[in-house]
Order: structure tokens, then C-alpha cells, then sequence
């Protein structure tokens, strides 16, 4: 299974609404650090599958999303689960950070 992408227009639905918990990479096609950590966003998505919703969110063409969440800087990770934010990563991190925060959500 491949990420989900969100957009300004699905979010609500996608996210706020999701009845599992949600990882939400906002990121830019520009973006070095965001390229670096795109492939562990989607092995997430694969080994989560269906316990996790794992999507990414482009913050150049979905700005109001970005903006909401304060999103300053790219990438950023947000944990959500029953609509809120439990936990961000900001940053290239490894693989190993990410699986902890995912550990405490499932």
C-alpha cells in the first residue's frame, strides 16, 4: 500500500475523521531532507497497512492545511489519532524514531 495524499479538501474526511491512527508527512517536491525520508514514510504504509493510515501532504499546493498546523519548516510528520495531534517529528530522522512513535499509537 502505497501513502496516501492529502489535500486541503480531504483532510477533514481523511484525517480528523479517521477512525485509525494517521501519519501525515507534509513535505515539497523540493525538499532534500523530505526525498530522504519519503521511503520510510511509504514502508510505513506498507507494514501498517490497515492499522495505521499513512498519507503525505504537498505544503505548496495544500497551504491552508500547512498553515492550520504551523507547519514551518519541511518535513514535517504529524501523529494523529481521534482528530488530535499526539506527536510531530521535524526533520530527517531515522527509521527507528519513527517506528517508536507508531509503536505507542497501535
Amino acid at each position: 500500500m502505497k501513502p496516501i495524499y492529502f489535500t486541503d479538501d480531504n483532510f477533514s474526511r481523511e484525517v480528523l475523521e479517521s477512525t485509525v491512527p494517521v501519519i501525515v508527512d507534509f513535505w515539497a517536491t523540493w525538499c532534500g531532507p523530505c526525498k530522504m525520508i519519503a521511503p520510510i514514510i511509504e514502508e510505513l504504509a506498507e507494514k501498517y497497512n490497515g492499522k495505521i493510515k499513512v498519507g503525505k501532504l504537498d505544503v505548496d499546493e495544500n497551504q491552508q492545511t500547512a498553515i492550520k498546523y504551523g507547519v514551518r519548516s519541511i518535513p514535517t510528520v504529524l501523529f494523529l489519532q481521534n482528530g488530535k495531534v499526539v506527536d510531530t517529528i521535524i526533520g530527517a530522522v531515522p527509521k527507528s524514531q519513527f517506528e517508536q512513535k507508531v509503536s505507542s499509537l497501535i
